[in-house]
């Protein structure tokens, strides 16, 4: 015989709702009685980054947490590795989130990683080599460039077949797919000229430059109307304009020397626009500095310079902008452009890499993706 004790009959309905709606322990967001999505931002950090030197991180898919101080994640292992098992060097990083994938080049190989399982599903080598490679905003397909050989190679981003080759003899390195996903950037070691392909032919449409000498890191504006170029011998940078072919400006570093470099020869080895493209930040290798520069006015006037802790060879920068990362690890906030925090791994060493992304995910799935390029975004959707 059932009780009829109030005190006991409230007991038995708590006990019959907690058995039967055990999702009512989630904490539910005060306004609309939903239940709070998980959400994260997270930096991916692919090492050996630099060079193949294994001091600054390892070998590995680093993982950051953006919102809690940059603190280390996880470290997911990753393929290249050569005949005596020492990982290559890691050439280039892009993700995408409606495939779930993300990609890494070494020297001679492109893998291909699941974001959600985090398990290799593939590795191929390519003829020539492979260097920083591009992905379309869609996912569907890759430009890899050979190792500043003459060609890229437009690969199936799925399968790893490949499509079509592109001889260009430019002695092929950094690579760029336009965020509207209609052109890609095809810049070599041996070349003065940017070369711009048609996607949906996959043909070189026409040439930018020539500019001051071979074109090193570079980026583009969301427009698709201007590049801002690295170029060898100058502590600066040069502006084109995309759709007149032509040089626009040629932009050195004031009150600062050009002095010798730890890695790649070149003074300025790295660039990148805000995503606002109010601003320019250029690397300065020698001087361990970012040098930030006004984009609204033309040429772009140095604004800032930024002491970082090692000589920086790569930026790159959150999908918000409000963030920058430097390949020497620091975490730098791009309003008060003050160091706030630098990457470490689980061992608590000091990571540096030039190929990094941010991935957001909602529930563990991917969502949105970064760019290893420091893209300006304006206007696009």
């Amino acid at each position: 015989m059932i009780s009829r004790c109030p005190a006991c009959l409230r007991v038995v309905a708590l006990l019959f709702l907690v058995w039967t709606f055990p999702t009512v322990a989630a904490v539910p967001e005060p306004a609309t009685g939903s239940v709070r999505p998980t959400n994260q931002r997270l930096l991916y950090v692919a090492t050996p980054g630099i060079r193949n030197y294994l001091e600054y991180g390892g070998h590995g898919l680093l993982v950051f947490d953006m919102d809690h101080g940059h603190r280390f994640v996880k470290r997911i292992p990753l393929a290249g590795l050569d005949e005596k098992g020492q990982p290559l060097n890691v050439k280039g990083v892009a993700a995408n989130a409606s495939t779930r994938r993300l990609y890494v080049t070494t020297l001679r190989t492109l893998t291909c990683l699941d974001l959600v399982s985090e398990k290799i599903l593939w590795e191929k080598p390519y003829d020539g080599g492979c260097d920083r490679l591009a992905l379309a905003p869609d996912g569907q397909v890759i430009y890899l460039p050979s190792l500043e050989q003459g060609h890229w190679h437009v690969v199936d981003a799925l399968s790893g077949d490949i499509i079509k080759r592109l001889e260009t003899g430019a002695g092929a390195h950094n690579t760029i797919y336009a965020l509207d996903g209609t052109h890609a950037y095809l810049a070599g070691l041996k070349s003065p000229l940017l070369r711009v392909t048609d996607t949906a032919t996959h043909t070189v449409t026409r040439e930018v430059g020539p500019f001051g000498s071979a074109i090193r890191p570079f980026t583009i504006n969301g427009a698709g109307t201007l590049c801002f170029v690295n170029v060898n011998g100058l502590l600066g940078f040069e502006v084109g304009d995309l759709k007149s072919g032509k040089r626009l400006h040629r932009v050195p570093v004031e009150g600062f020397k050009m002095g010798l470099t730890k890695r790649h020869g070149c003074p300025s080895h790295g660039i990148g626009l805000t995503p606002d493209e109010k601003e320019v930040w250029l690397t300065d290798a020698h001087n361990r500095r970012l040098h930030v520069f006004d984009a609204r006015v033309m040429p772009p006037a140095l604004m800032a310079s930024i002491e970082l802790r090692d000589e920086p060879g790569w930026v790159t920068f959150s999908l918000d902008g409000q963030i920058a990362y430097p390949s020497t690890g620091d975490v730098v906030d791009v309003a008060s452009r003050t160091v706030t925090g630098q990457l470490t791994d689980e061992k608590s060493t000091a990571v540096q890499s030039e190929k990094l992304l941010e991935i957001d995910f909602l529930e563990g799935i991917p969502v949105r993706t970064g760019d290893q390029f420091g893209l300006g975004r304006k206007g696009v959707r």
